[in-house]
Formats: C-alpha cells, structure tokens, sequence
C-alpha cells in the first residue's frame, strides 16, 4: 500500500516552496504548449461548443472576431459550429483564464515561472470589470480595447517586465494577505503594489511619457490587474505537486460555466466532473439569480493552492462586494482548515496569530467530513455578450470529491 500522508506531506512541502515570478510577456502561439492557429483555451474541464454556457459561447465568438477570423457574431458562430476550430481546457496546456479564460492564438499572455522547480505557466491579461470578453461581452469596445491590449499594454508590460529582472508573485501575495487581500476576488492592495514595482520600468522603458500613463493608469485603475499573474502563479505552485504516487490533494479545480472539475495529484491528468452549482451572490442593480451563469473561471486555482476562499479570514472588508459579515470571512476560512493537508508556511493571517492558510485540498477530508471547498467569485450574465452581473460564494459540488476519491481507492487498491 503507497503512505497517503507522506505523498501528501510531499505535495503540499512543494506546493509551499515554489516561488513564481512573474518573467515577461509572449505571444500564445509562440510559446504556450501545443497552441495552433485553429485552437482556443477556455476555462474549466472540457466542454463542446453545444454544452458551453452563454458566458463561454460570447467569449469564443469575441475571440474570433479579435483574431479576425469572423467580421460579425452570425459569421462567428458558423465557424464555432462548423467542427474547424479546437477548443481545448487551459489546464491542459499550462495555463489559467478567469471566468470564460478564452485565451487566443495571437494574444500576449503572462510568462510566470516557479523558479524553486522551472515550471513555467501562462495566464492572459486582464482586462478590468464590467463588460469584457471574460464575462462573454463581444461588442466592438470590447474588441477594440482588446487590440489596444495587444498593441499598447501587452507590449509596454514585457519591455517592463523584462526590464525589472521579474517581479515575485509571491512575495506580493504574502504581503498583500496581510493588507486586506484574499488573493482572489480581493486583489486592491497586491494590484498596487505589483503598479508600483513595475512602474519605474515602464517609465523607463515605454516608447513615450503618454503610453506609460496610459498603461500605469489602467494598471492603477483596475483592481484585478493582478488577478491573472497571480492565477498564473498558483498554477506554478499546483503544478509542482502533480502525479505524485498516492497523494488525495487536489492539484487542479476550475469550472467552465456548465461543469466543475478537478484533478488529484495521485489520479493524474484525470478529470473528475459534475455540473457547475450556482452562486449564492450580490447582485448589480438591475439584475437577479435569473439572470446568472452557472460557476464559470480557473481562477478557482487560488483556493487550489491555499488562497481565495481559503484565506477569506484576510479580507474582511469583501463581504460589501459578495455578501455577507465579516464573521463569515473568518469561518469560511476555519471550515477550509477541516479539510486540508497544511498550513501555509508563505501565506499567513493577521487575525488568526498569523496562522497559515489551509493548503492542499484532501479528497478523503472533504468527504469523511462532508465540507467542499469554498470559493469567491464574480458572476457573469447567462446570455452571451452582457458581461458580470453581481459576485458572490459558491460551494464545490460533493460529486466530484466522491467520484476522485472511488478512482483512487480502485487504482491504488483499496477496494
């Protein structure tokens, strides 16, 4: 029989000790694994063009017309069903997309490598709230500033990038926990401070005074500007502890709008399913659960790795934007300790005596106890092209801890 808790032991150790720095930009094409020019990386576990979820089909269509394979939705959509593009998770190829994560052959993407194990994984840029290709919005703005992140932002954040030597992901998220952060749907205080170690090279290294303005301001004007590096960098972490012999931690969870998935370390490349449960959220003026698209992101990749919802306890002032007390930040985090492998030795919270966040998802945990884990996150609309419509908490669905579990117990014998 393999020792369950030393493969364990092992894969949260790694987990802890990588450290991703955020490296420079490139182009999809050029270096994400297996990307061709008929290919687009989404969210979540696997999914057909027919089960995608509004959300999804908006971002795919957008990414289309961005790439200038289609000049309208209708023409678009023809395409999308005629069988000639690929759609393929980004999990699979290295890399992570908040909400619909459609990630394009020609877009520049964030080159972040685990310079403790030389894993390199890859994550789009963020294009801030509202109405964007993440939420499933296709407009022409929508298009249109997407180019200028390709022409303008994308290029300006390599030379800086570069320039800086890299700038540690992880270094900022440890500090940002201890500044009203959770790592994930609260990123204010790690946005700033990842603006204001980049800004000087994008001072200096920008073609003119008016394009770093314009990129610093946009940097400083969208808290989530961060959101994608750092996604990118868990997955770094994550990544470090798969295909590890009997390990029950979770090393992936994402979802696509339609499905929840996961992985586990011992299972391999393995995915385990059910359908993506709905999220208990605040909503925008104007809009109700009716109006909600089933949970959609990678970004559940923070949690994967010990942040997000598992450090709710960091932020409490994130209750005004998804709902809820302060009370409920700190035992949505004590519950996430009921079902995890370690404490993270990185990553600590002020107001639990600097206790470590709960790390390293254990399937036996979660289901002997019958807690899933805990996640925050924005809420896109269900109909292509209208965007978020409020942020809340969602529970994983048991299904899938159930079913990771049965496949391990057959694989390593325990039937």
């Amino acid at each position: 029989m393999v020792d369950i808790e030393k493969a364990n032991a092992y894969v949260v150790e790694r987990f802890m000790e990588a450290r991703p720095v955020a490296t420079t930009m490139a182009k999809a094409l050029d270096i994400v694994p297996g990307m061709h020019d008929n290919m687009l990386l989404h969210a979540g576990p696997p999914v057909t063009w027919e089960r995608m979820s509004g959300p999804m089909k908006g971002a795919m269509i957008g990414a289309l017309l961005f790439e200038g394979k289609a000049k309208k939705a209708d023409e678009a959509v023809k395409i999308l069903e005629s069988g000639k593009i690929e759609f393929s998770p980004c999990h699979d190829h290295m890399c992570t997309g908040p909400m619909a994560g459609v990630i394009t052959p020609s877009q520049l993407v964030y080159v972040v490598e685990n310079q403790t194990h030389g894993i390199k994984c890859f994550g789009n840029l963020n294009e801030g709230r509202g109405k964007v290709l993440r939420m499933g919005a296709y407009s022409d703005d929508v298009i249109e500033k997407l180019k200028w992140m390709e022409a303008v932002l994308g290029p300006t954040l390599k030379a800086a990038l570069e320039a800086s030597g890299g700038i540690d992901i992880r270094a900022i998220l440890s500090k940002a926990l201890h500044m009203g952060d959770d790592g994930h749907n609260r990123l204010d205080a790690a946005s700033v401070l990842f603006t204001t170690q980049l800004a000087p090279f994008i001072v200096r290294t920008a073609k003119d005074t008016a394009t770093a303005a314009e990129v610093i301001k946009f940097l400083g004007d969208n808290a989530l500007s961060i959101l994608n590096p750092v996604m990118a960098g868990c997955k770094t972490m994550t990544a470090a502890g798969e295909d590890v012999e009997g390990s029950t931690v979770v090393t992936v969870m994402t979802r696509n709008g339609t499905d929840w998935g996961i992985r586990v370390s011992g299972t391999g490349k393995q995915w385990f399913t059910a359908p993506s449960p709905m999220v208990k959220s605040l909503y925008f003026p104007g809009f109700s659960e009716k109006d909600a698209c089933p949970d959609i992101g990678d970004s559940v990749i923070t949690e994967t790795a010990g942040i997000g919802g598992f450090a709710m306890a960091t932020a409490p002032a994130l209750v005004t934007f998804i709902g809820g007390v302060p009370k409920d930040a700190i035992n949505t985090t004590m519950d996430m300790y009921e079902i995890t492998t370690a404490e993270h030795k990185q990553f600590t919270i002020p107001f639990l005596d600097f206790r470590g966040t709960p790390t390293g998802v254990d399937i036996r945990k979660v289901v002997e106890k019958q807690i899933t884990p805990r996640v925050n996150t924005g809420v896109a609309h269900k109909d292509p092209g209208v965007g978020q419509v409020g942020a809340g908490v969602v529970s994983a669905p048991m299904k899938v801890f159930e079913d990771a579990l049965l496949a391990f117990a057959d694989k390593y014998g325990y039937n």
